[in-house]
């Protein structure tokens, strides 16, 4: 499995709407930086920083020094409809990338899985030419059965799953359920820790996250599932970090959960 950051390990940096923005926002260019000093070999590039706004130059620019720092480039965006699709397959290709996560999303309303194969198909042929995969990220608007049986009808290499590890907790659906179901078609990884706790006044609970190793993500399980299905997937930390109060302490927070969850995993990928 290669291990790799996103611009989801640092959204604060990349600046999250309604909340202050960082006085220098994170690009691309500084994203292949912070995976180069940490030691990693892929970076996703999501919907936080979206690509269709780039120019042509900046792509090619992006791709020269992703390579010259020996770096892989996967892509992200949001939704399924096929012109968005194609015209990030075009960037994909551009950028070397092997590789489109993203997420069913379609506001005020939940598109039929039928509704959702009959759009992948037609632009899925171009995507098994072109050499690149799509993988559709876990969230709350399918259970992880009805993406799993997707996948299957669907029924090529080229169209996978992006296992996130916190996001059907929106679906009411446990790690384990997701995992057990999903795992078997896993080409992408979305590795967040996180915990459950009570809020102060003890009636409910919350999800927050965690630096990775530090929460209730059993890690070592769940590799050893997808050791046992064959999935070598491409490992992405993602963080939750809190707001800490100014835009500057959450990033030097983010900063930090970054270091010490690459640290713990190369430890335990290293095992």
């Amino acid at each position: 499995m290669e291990l790799g950051i996103g611009s989801y390990t640092f959204p604060w940096a990349f600046g999250v709407q309604g909340y202050p923005q960082p006085k220098v926002p994170l690009d691309a260019m500084g994203l292949l930086e912070k995976a180069e000093s940490l030691g990693v070999n892929v970076v996703q590039i999501c919907d936080n920083f979206p690509l269709h706004k780039m120019e042509d130059k900046t792509l090619n620019d992006l791709s020269k020094t992703a390579r010259d720092m020996g770096i892989n480039i996967e892509v992200g965006t949001r939704g399924i409809e096929p012109e968005n699709l194609l015209t990030y397959l075009k960037i994909a290709k551009r950028l070397n990338a092997k590789l489109l996560r993203t997420v069913f999303e379609v506001s005020g309303r939940k598109l039929s899985l039928n509704k959702v194969i009959m759009q992948i198909k037609r632009i899925l042929p171009i995507f098994e030419r072109e050499g690149v995969s799509i993988a559709l990220e876990n969230y709350e608007q399918f259970k992880s059965r009805e993406l799993a049986l997707l996948i299957k009808r669907l029924g090529s290499p080229y169209i996978g799953a992006c296992l996130d590890t916190v996001n059907s907790f929106g679906a009411l659906e446990g790690l384990e359920e997701v995992v057990n179901r999903l795992a078997a078609f896993t080409i992408n990884l979305h590795l967040k820790d996180f915990d459950i706790v009570r809020v102060r006044c003890r009636m409910g609970f919350k999800v927050v996250g965690r630096p990775l190793g530090e929460g209730r993500l059993n890690i070592d399980w769940l590799f050893k599932v997808l050791e046992r299905k064959g999935r070598k997937p491409s490992v992405i930390v993602e963080l939750w970090v809190p707001f800490m109060g100014s835009i500057e302490k959450t990033i030097l927070k983010e900063e930090e959960w970054a270091i010490r969850s690459i640290e713990y995993l190369k430890r335990r990928m290293l095992k």
